[in-house]
């Protein structure tokens, strides 16, 4: 069974299960579980880090559950509701955190990783040095889901830069260490773009076949700097050219990243 899943990360400590840590796989096989009394165990699509969220995660199990697949959603989500409810004392009027938006039958020899074409991600960024009225107000509410910039940013220099992140590089330099090793740092990326909204939000979306360890977060980042005239858009080009993580800009916080969807 392959579920679609959106999320808001800034209340776990990522999607893996770890001991002793709420996160959203384990939050998610916790509330199933019981609900089905049997064991569920999710396979992840992206190791989503903490504080990072979701439009479009992807899990799959194998369990015999007993009701019609286009149930399975409703009947999921009315039980994390129920939960959400019941541990913050909000009762009925709870809504979760986590919402399944899609449950579908897979082949067996179905991976849910292995079978991936690639991801698309969003990085929202929120720019201005003096925002007033609802623009300032709504940072109050949106700071667990933009990354605030206190400086105006040259939106059209980073889309330009973003351009020279698609193709096929060796995008070392935009790895940070501590995660897992890699037999390749050389990724695909098909597209990659900036685009400004009202009220100066900014969006850096990138899709591509794989990517690393805090990759879309330094890539957001050294585009801010870009953005500031701190480098060039032609920068980009020698940065990757690097090979060296020290070349590259900032990690910018977790919190504007969002997993927007997973290819099959």
């Amino acid at each position: 069974m392959l579920l679609t899943i959106a999320y808001d990360g800034s209340t776990f400590h990522g999607w893996q299960k770890q001991p002793g840590e709420r996160t959203v796989q384990g939050y998610l096989e916790q509330t199933m579980t019981r609900l089905f009394d049997r064991e569920i165990l999710l396979s992840g699509t992206s190791r989503t880090d903490a504080g990072v969220h979701a439009y479009g995660q992807r899990a799959s199990f194998k369990a015999d559950l007993g009701i019609p697949t286009e149930k399975i959603a409703l009947v999921v989500n009315n039980a994390l509701c129920a939960r959400e409810g019941n541990e913050s004392g909000r009762g009925g009027f709870a809504k979760s955190p986590i919402r399944i938006l899609k449950a579908e039958e897979v082949p067996p020899d179905f991976h849910v990783r292995f079978n991936s074409k690639g991801k698309r991600y969003i990085y929202k960024v929120c720019a201005g040095e003096s925002l007033t009225g609802e623009a300032q107000r709504s940072l109050v509410f949106e700071r667990n889901y933009v990354y605030h910039v206190g400086t105006r940013l040259d939106v059209s220099a980073m889309n330009e830069a973003a351009k020279y992140f698609e193709g096929e590089h060796d995008f070392k330099s935009f790895e940070a260490s501590g995660g897992n090793p890699r037999e390749t740092t050389v990724r695909r990326m098909f597209a990659a773009g900036v685009t400004e909204t009202a009220g100066g939000r900014i969006e850096f979306s990138v899709e591509g076949e794989g990517f690393l360890y805090n990759m879309v977060r330094i890539m957001t980042g050294t585009l801010v700097e870009v953005g500031q005239g701190k480098r060039a858009p032609e920068d980009i080009r020698e940065i990757i050219e690097a090979g060296d993580r020290q070349a590259a800009g900032h990690t910018a916080p977790p919190n504007g990243l969002y997993l927007a969807e997973v290819f099959y």
